[in-house]
């Protein structure tokens, strides 16, 4: 994974400038580069550089050496308007996280307090069938200053990091694209999730995730998983990561197959609507938890909060999420071109729905 890009200091002192000049702390003239260095406790030399950086953006007027700068009322103006922004959302119907769905709404929210202007596109990824030309046409026939598309595909990033609206991707893959975008970042905790499994005896274990996450290859989180399993001498296939469609019968097909004749010990389930299908399904054939099968989900759903004993999950601060994606229309809207890729840590955390795998001894355990 790429390093995370930094503001460097001068644009840090831009940034608290573009504040001022957007709060009214200064009228002309405009303060000069000693008065500014010594307010801020800065040097000379950072201070011109944000100054430059400010009237690159229309911010700032320079007159020349040795005169004040002035401020640009239309581009501070500018600076501060209020921006459309189109939400394109992975599925709005009941397939939807709950959790995926709280956070969509908290960031609805503190745009439009912001005074932004939001809209959710009429179609989703999920009843376009994840189409890129059709999904592209509807983003490309609906005004927007910016978008902000939710766990989108690699191809559909793709196309959406090629035009010129600035998009954001709301997780989602996006190896090598220039484009913004947070989410949890899980792998780590995958590992661990996938290490305490297999301290307590598992080798048959499956994790049932997006086919975005699958295909063309597996995502990071999913080599994570699969690369724990290797490392423990456990041989790996689509048995582990298996294809299937993502419907509530293409589902419940899956499992069917999964438990027809070696029915795995361990299951990582990734989103809590699937992980709620799970446990229904292992309650009408009588399969306890974790008894016969421990499960993990792969979500931090408030909704699981109210079970005890806890289910094991994956958990991180959604807070930050949203923040970060107000911040980056922030910077859409001061014209600043913001492409970091702001992950979010998540812990994998233990609880009543693993347990040793049956038949076997934790610290050691039975061959497939």
């Amino acid at each position: 994974m790429p390093p995370v890009p930094r503001q460097s200091l001068p644009e840090q002192v831009a940034a608290h400038l573009r504040e001022g000049i957007e709060r009214g702390r200064w009228r002309a003239p405009f303060p000069g580069v000693p008065q500014l260095s010594g307010e801020l406790d800065v040097g000379r030399h950072t201070v011109r550089r944000a100054l430059a950086i400010l009237e690159k953006e229309g911010v700032l007027d320079g007159h020349g050496h040795g005169r004040s700068r002035s401020i640009n009322t239309l581009g501070a103006a500018a600076a501060q308007r209020p921006l459309r922004i189109n939400i394109l959302r992975y599925d709005a119907r009941a397939m939807e996280s709950p959790q995926a769905a709280v956070v969509i709404t908290e960031i609805a929210h503190s745009l439009e307090a912001a005074g932004h202007q939001v809209i959710y596109l009429k179609k989703s990824q999920n009843e376009l069938k994840h189409d890129v030309s059709r999904l592209s046409r509807q983003l490309a026939k609906t005004p927007a200053d910016a978008w902000v598309v939710e766990s989108g595909t690699y191809p559909l990033l793709e196309w959406c990091a090629a035009q010129a609206i600035p998009c954001f991707a709301l997780y989602g893959r996006t190896e090598g694209l220039p484009l913004a975008r947070t989410g949890p970042d899980t792998v780590s905790a995958y590992g661990d999730a996938t290490r305490q499994l297999i301290a307590l005896g598992h080798r048959r274990i499956v994790s049932i995730v997006r086919e975005g996450f699958r295909k063309p290859s597996p995502g990071d989180c999913e080599k994570a998983f699969l690369g724990e399993l290797k490392a423990h001498g456990i041989q790996t296939g689509t048995y582990n990561l298996p294809d299937w469609e993502e419907t509530p019968k293409g589902f419940g097909r899956l499992f069917e197959s999964l438990f027809k004749s070696t029915p795995p010990t361990a299951l990582i389930i990734d989103e809590t609507c699937w992980f709620l299908a799970a446990l229904a399904f292992l309650m009408r054939r009588g399969i306890r938890v974790p008894e016969r099968v421990s499960l993990v989900s792969g979500e931090c759903e408030s909704i699981l909060d109210m079970c005890h004993p806890q289910f094991a999950h994956m958990h991180w601060d959604n807070r930050l999420i949203v923040r970060r994606v107000v911040r980056w229309v922030d910077a859409v809207r001061e014209g600043r071109a913001d492409r970091r890729i702001i992950n979010i840590a998540a812990e994998f955390v233990p609880g009543g729905s693993i347990g040793p795998a049956w038949g076997a001894k934790a610290g050691g355990a039975s061959g497939a």
